[in-house]
């Protein structure tokens, strides 16, 4: 919309300068309040005509008195400043400073402006550019520009006016002004404006940006792929869509943002200046240490997450928007000053009424006191009917000019007037309550305001205002225990933080706390250690704790055992998670209560469905969905997300997304904060089983940025970057994915991811020939996977984990690896590690000297894996049949392994691709290969060079290339200088767009 806007404009001004024209002469007026950006465009308006731009009042003035309208300031007419001539008696208040910009983005020079500041002071109508020689009215087009016109003199309006009043022929004049600083309101040029019948006067108003456009310039300024929703709504909440206030709160967190190291998978772009390798065939960067790499790669430190709320809320005003703020409110006769005070103490749009009202002025002194306010642009109208502060961060910056026992009255008389209110606003009086120092008030109104968040499913903003209260005290302890659990069973709904677990862990050192009431607490910390935090082991600690508090207590007795019933942590073997899910059943029948028999029903679904159990499918549709409860639709959206990604493991792909869909849009209606996560992670999981991978990075990306904080919710994310960056070839960022510091670890992991991990590390293990490492990570993975006996979770690691066993020379080992997952699967309904099996048997029939049966296997997996569908390992199968097939003489088979190196193409796998067109080269016909004497490639890629190119592109080492593609380093140094050479491109890293677009690709 303001591109199309500004493209209109662009076509206006051409049009009145255009030789031969028939439009008339144009006057644009751009009016804006200070920091929305006015120089800015009028910058790229003045750098897109093709006329040069006369500018500055002078040299209108000079124009009026002589034939020729003169340039004595000797400038560029494009993008420098010209001298402004005058002296500081004659400019405007404050010259010198900055205009309407974002930095960066304006015209800078001698007398010149930078676009946009709350406040920057700047001359009257100061000149940004100038032309020599520019042509005269009636000989040549004439484009005149004035900046920040309001603060121009009387005598430059006049003389601006004369010209205005008989415009030549091509002519076109731009004028920018701050409308509240008009010194007669709405009339740009005083009292004697006046526009003539052969001028066109065309007014574009420039307004604060909206939401999108603040995370667009947040992701810039801060060098993000993109800005986190949070980020961008707490930037556009503080500065009310401000342009400049906007910039300048980046500027300040900037430092921050740069300290985190730049992204490293391939598939994004180095930033300019973040030490891109030059380019260069020999890689000598070293594997990773220790069994199968578990550290992260060399150089891979703990990157800073990315600003948040908090640190916007940190930063406070910038100084530019308290200058401008607090210059405007000394401009307020101080007689009437205190409705500025009132207003930035009330912090929210208010009434003519409740502004006087709290800045203690009756009746005609209020409303004198609000014009005043008003005329000095020390407040604005808002919408209907309201006033206070266009950018909300000028309210802090006014409070902390106030003296304090003044601003200690204004919250009281604040407070009483909220009081009031019907109904009673509990969170804005609660702020009030404790800033004139009623704590008892305090007290109550955040207590009211959490019930009220709560009750309405609103947890997070629960979360925050308890844990603020319990944080920062001091409270009773009568009402710190009541507060805590409050936070307690709101948390364990919400996102959680490590703040949250902090505040509940120092309640809990309080000896005088009731034994149910620490019973309680430590449930919920329990949950919360379990599920957002990813700490399974001190979560079930606290659990079984809380057991032992809570005997004659029902209704959290049946929560606690039901929690320790959930079999995704590794810890308690899956027969205990049963026996606590029948005692918790038992339990929560007996208390009566609908919210925990909701839960224990929701956790039967899980513990069932996990493991296979097809009695599972029925009770989902029990889960009271439509309730009046708002509790028992939280834990029905928890059951139906907890229900799908059980169902995506197990290869229930189409029950996975009905499952998926529901549940989201439940937990989004209901408040289940957590709930919505975990489904979004889940989908992540489901759109790599099925192949969806476009995009899919970057969303998973996006979640975990997200999810700073909560390694858990980030789990799901982190794998399946692992698995496609396995996939991709990208192999240097696995193990930051898979085991780096923002991961939970194989140790630590959710059962199921944890195998899926340890399956992509194995396998990454053997690529590199590293058979020993990915033998001990396999014993390491069927031991926690024997552990918690739920085999249904080995689809992703048996395959692999057989291998590396059998390679290691263990092959009766892996014969009972088989035979124990064959039988752990007995009975259950669970397709993904059905199809595994298949896939294992064959790696065995492969090991044991029996092709045909491998052969046999791998083909009825590769079915099995289609038939669900899921296509990467589909092909991995079917291509592992069709290696043995060509080994035992099936020449038909050169087909299938030509068309897998071409779905791996079209589903993203460049290492397998590469890695199938490399054997599959092996068996073409003899007339097909390159003989004695054929030509080279000369500038064009050879095959080999091609998929040597693609991988280093995609970020693998020499050593890694070699060992995937069976070469010598030495050759795939020597093949990676020539496709370099070839492409002209300057580093390994842009390889892979040279070979998408430039001539060398074959």
């Amino acid at each position: 919309m303001a591109e199309r806007a500004e493209t209109d404009l662009l076509r206006l001004l051409t049009g009145a300068l255009a030789e031969g024209g028939r439009a008339r002469p144009v006057l644009l007026l751009v009016e804006g309040a200070a920091g929305t950006g006015k120089s800015r465009l009028l910058s790229r308006l003045l750098s897109a005509l093709p006329v040069p731009a006369r500018t500055g009042i002078d040299g209108i003035r000079d124009g009026i008195d002589d034939d020729e309208i003169r340039d004595d300031r000797g400038r560029d007419d494009r993008g420098r400043g010209g001298r402004d001539d005058r002296g500081p008696g004659d400019r405007g208040p404050g010259h010198g400073g900055r205009g309407d910009a974002v930095p960066g983005d304006g015209i800078r020079g001698d007398g010149l402006r930078s676009d946009g500041i709350p406040g920057g002071e700047a001359p009257g109508a100061a000149a940004i550019g100038g032309t020599a020689g520019a042509e005269r009215p009636g000989h040549g087009p004439l484009l005149l520009a004035v900046d920040d016109v309001h603060r121009a003199a009387p005598a430059d309006i006049a003389a601006l006016g004369a010209l205005l009043a008989d415009p030549p022929g091509r002519f076109a004049c731009v004028l920018t002004y701050r409308p509240e600083e008009l010194p007669e309101p709405g009339l740009v040029l005083g009292p004697g404006t006046d526009f003539p019948a052969a001028l066109a006067v065309v007014r574009h108003t420039l307004g604060p940006l909206g939401p999108a456009a603040v995370a667009e310039r947040a992701a810039a300024a801060l060098g993000l792929d993109a800005c986190p929703p949070d980020l961008a709504a707490a930037l556009h909440r503080a500065s009310g869509g401000n342009a400049q206030t906007v910039a300048d709160l980046l500027d300040a967190l900037a430092p921050r943002a740069a300290d985190r190291p730049a992204p490293r998978p391939a598939d994004r772009p180095a930033p300019p200046g973040t030490g891109e390798r030059p380019a260069s065939a020999h890689d000598g960067r070293p594997a990773p240490p220790g069994p199968v790499g578990r550290h992260a790669p060399p150089g891979h430190g703990e990157s800073r997450p990315a600003p948040g709320p908090e640190d916007v809320e940190a930063v406070g005003p910038p100084p530019r928007l308290t200058a401008l703020t607090l210059r405007r409110a000394a401009a307020v006769p101080e007689r009437y000053r205190a409705v500025v005070h009132a207003a930035a103490v009330l912090d929210h749009p208010a009434s003519a009424r409740d502004l006087a009202a709290v800045a203690g002025l009756d009746g005609r002194a209020g409303r004198d006191a609000l014009v005043a306010a008003l005329r000095a642009a020390a407040l604005q109208e808002l919408p209907d009917g309201r006033y206070g502060f266009a950018v909300p961060l000028a309210a802090a910056a006014v409070r902390g000019a106030v003296a304090g026992p003044v601003r200690e009255a204004l919250h009281e008389r604040a407070a009483a007037l909220l009081a009031r209110r019907q109904p009673v606003p509990w969170e804005r009086l609660a702020g009030h309550r404790r800033a004139c120092g009623d704590r008892r008030g305090w007290l109550r109104a955040v207590e009211r305001a959490a019930q009220e968040h709560a009750d309405r499913g609103d947890v997070e903003n629960a979360v925050g205002l308890l844990e603020s209260a319990l944080a920062t005290g001091p409270v009773p302890p009568h009402a710190r225990s009541r507060l805590a659990l409050m936070l307690a069973r709101s948390a364990v709904m919400g996102l959680g933080s490590q703040p949250t677990r902090k505040v509940l862990e120092h309640i809990l050192d309080d000896p005088r706390l009731a034994q149910a009431v620490r019973g309680e607490i430590r449930l919920d910390l329990g949950l919360l250690l379990c599920n957002q935090l990813g700490r399974a082991q001190e979560g079930q600690a606290e659990l079984e704790r809380a057991v032992d508090d809570l005997a004659g207590h029902p209704v959290p007795l049946a929560r606690a055992m039901s929690a320790l019933a959930m079999p995704y942590w590794p810890g308690l073997p899956l027969a205990d998670n049963i026996a606590w899910m029948d005692r918790a059943l038992a339990v929560a029948t007996e208390s009566g209560d609908p919210v925990v028999q909701t839960a224990a029903a929701a956790n039967r679904v899980s513990v069932l469905l996990n493991t296979g159990d097809p009695g599972a499918w029925p009770l989902i549709e029990r889960l009271p969905r439509d309730s009046d409860v708002v509790g028992c639709r939280q834990q029905a959206a928890r059951g139906l997300c907890n229900a799908a990604d059980a169902a995506v493991w197990l290869g229930r792909y189409a029950e996975t997304r009905d499952l998926l869909e529901e549940g989201v849009a439940l937990a989004a209606r209901s408040g289940a904060a957590y709930a919505e996560r975990t489904g979004r992670g889940t989908l992540l999981v489901l759109d790599w089983a099925t192949g969806s991978w476009d995009g899919l990075a970057d969303r998973a990306r996006a979640l975990v940025r997200e999810a700073q904080g909560m390694p858990n919710i980030a789990s799901d994310a982190l794998t399946v970057l692992g698995l496609l960056a396995l996939a991709r070839g990208e192999w240097a960022d696995i193990h930051e994915y898979l085991t780096g510091p923002g991961a939970l670890g194989v140790d630590r992991s959710p059962v199921p991811l944890s195998a899926a991990a340890s399956g992509a590390l194995i396998r990454l293990a053997l690529a590199r020939d590293e058979t020993g490492p990915a033998a001990a990570e396999a014993a390491d993975a069927w031991r926690r996977l024997r552990a918690k006996g739920v085999w249904a979770w080995g689809a992703e690691l048996a395959p692999w984990a057989v291998e590396a066993t059998a390679r290691a020379g263990a092959v009766p080992a892996a014969r009972e690896m088989t035979a124990e997952f064959a039988a752990g699967l007995e009975g259950r309904d669970a397709p993904s590690a059905d199809a595994a099996l298949l896939w294992t048997r064959g790696v065995l029939a492969e090991h044991t000297g029996d092709p045909e049966a491998a052969v046999r296997h791998y083909e009825a997996a590769s079915a099995a894996y289609a038939a669900l569908p899921h296509p990467y390992h589909e092909l991995l199968t079917a291509a592992s049949g069709a290696r043995r097939a060509l080994a035992a003489g099936r020449e038909d088979a050169v087909a299938v392994l030509a068309d897998c190196a071409d779905r791996f193409d079209a589903l993203g796998a460049a290492w397998d691709a590469a890695r199938t067109r490399a054997e599959l080269r092996e068996h073409l016909p003899a007339e097909e290969r390159r003989g004695p004497g054929r030509p080279g490639y000369g500038d064009v890629l050879s095959p080999r060079e091609a998929e040597v190119a693609e991988l280093a592109g995609a970020g693998m080492t020499n050593r890694d290339i070699a060992a995937a593609l069976h070469l010598s380093p030495r050759t795939v140094e020597q093949h990676v200088a020539r496709a370099l050479r070839k492409t002209g491109a300057r580093s390994r890293q842009k390889l892979a767009a040279a070979l998408r677009t430039g001539p060398a690709a074959r």
